[in-house]
């Protein structure tokens, strides 16, 4: 609990800092991970071989590598969210009252966030820094699988709040697998204002049951690309492509595809060879998987989270039943609709429940970098407070502020 204490306090003097100041400690940690990224590249590719040796799948383990071009990523993640308005303070509305009450609903942080990861290393950074920028405090407890990564990660997170004349408490990064330190953070309400979990659905599960302290869930990525019968049918085929191939470890990656009926064929001509290829294995319903020879669908497929080169493909008759195939097995995070029809297009965008719909382009854009946060503490898949991707702005709360010149209530 001194851990716990030590934030809460720390979270107090970083509440007052102004922008300059949480961007002082931001450049510094920027340079730092620049100049120290031999020793980076080392204690990563520690995990990097014992994921290996544990025989995680190729995709799980790609989650974990930092090579130059992730680290240039992270950089660059940084020095974005520096160049982005501090949304600490800013006034969201302010009115006078007849009485002259003049009233300000401001921004302000939430105090301790406490973050919990799977895998990817670079979270830490991200995370570190859009609580930084937002004035919050963060409690970073990584999965065992990147234990070096985030050593040395959260080391120079802590040098750089330091050098800038911050409290070094204000992030403290956990990587002692001890599940004893899970359950008490998640009981720690006194000093822990959130709750974010990021990873299996084990983890969410298991964060939600037990947490004491509100959750903002970052659930799993059960994502979907329905192909219109108006698609442009090369454009269906690279959309299809990318979302399942391009990375498909992470929670943006398609994990089903749905054809209309009236151009399955015309795609999956194209598609499927292309998916052989890449060694993606198809699981497909009983009228596709009997024409190009695949697996066959179980229920169970169409609501797993694969994170691996594993497609579930289904045929539909029109846009309503894709609609109600997403709404039932989907996961509220991303879908998309390959169409050349505006009215159907915006038919779709306005019938899924999901943080982020597309038309016309992959899910892999679901991404706070993508969207112009610099970087996300994650996507949020439920509806309170916030959804899809969160950056600053979504770290922090209201708080009214009232001017008066000697008011009182009769």
């Amino acid at each position: 609990m001194e851990d716990f204490m030590k934030m809460k306090n720390a979270s107090k003097i970083l509440m007052t800092k102004n922008t300059a100041e949480k961007n002082k400690a931001l450049e510094i940690l920027a340079d730092k991970l620049l100049k120290n990224k031999e020793v980076i590249f080392t204690e990563n590719k520690k995990d990097v071989d014992n994921a290996v040796e544990m025989k995680l799948s190729p995709a799980l383990t790609d989650r974990l590598v930092i090579n130059e071009k992730r680290l240039n990523a992270m950089v660059e993640g940084v020095n974005e969210i520096i160049a982005q308005d501090d949304p600490v303070m800013t006034v969201e509305k302010g009115y006078k009252r007849p009485n002259g009450l003049l009233i300000h609903k401001v921004r302000v942080p939430l105090g301790v966030v406490g973050i919990i990861y799977e895998s990817r290393p670079n979270v830490t950074v991200d995370a570190a820094a859009l609580c930084i920028k937002s004035g919050n405090c963060a409690f970073l407890r990584g999965g065992k699988e990147a234990r070096y990564s985030n050593a040395l990660l959260g080391r120079l997170i802590s040098e750089a709040l330091s050098e800038a004349g911050l409290p070094a408490e204000c992030v403290k990064t956990v990587y002692d697998p001890d599940r004893s330190i899970l359950h008490s953070m998640l009981k720690a309400k006194e000093y822990i204002d959130i709750i974010i979990p990021r990873g299996g659905e084990g983890l969410i599960s298991y964060v939600t049951e037990h947490s004491l302290i509100p959750v903002v869930k970052h659930d799993k990525g059960v994502c979907h690309v329905y192909v219109d019968e108006s698609a442009d049918i090369d454009m269906a085929v690279d959309i299809a492509y990318n979302a399942k191939v391009q990375r498909p470890g992470v929670c943006n990656a398609m994990e089903t595809l749905l054809l209309n009926k009236k151009v399955y064929r015309e795609v999956l001509d194209k598609l499927m060879p292309e998916y052989e290829k890449a060694g993606v294995e198809v699981r497909a319903s009983a009228d596709i998987a009997e024409i190009y020879n695949t697996k066959h669908a179980s229920e169970e497929d169409w609501r797993t989270e694969y994170l691996d080169l594993i497609l579930s493909v289904k045929s539909v008759e029109n846009m309503q039943e894709a609609i109600d195939h997403i709404n039932q097995y989907g996961s509220m995070h991303s879908e998309a609709v390959v169409t050349s029809d505006y009215s159907r297009a915006m038919d779709f965008m306005n019938s899924i429940d999901a943080s982020a719909v597309y038309v016309n382009a992959s899910t892999r854009f679901t991404d706070g970098a993508e969207f112009g946060l610099g970087a996300e503490i994650g996507i949020s898949t439920q509806k309170l407070h916030c959804r899809g991707p969160m950056g600053a702005y979504d770290l922090t709360t209201s708080k009214y502020m009232i001017y008066g010149h000697g008011h009182i209530k009769e």
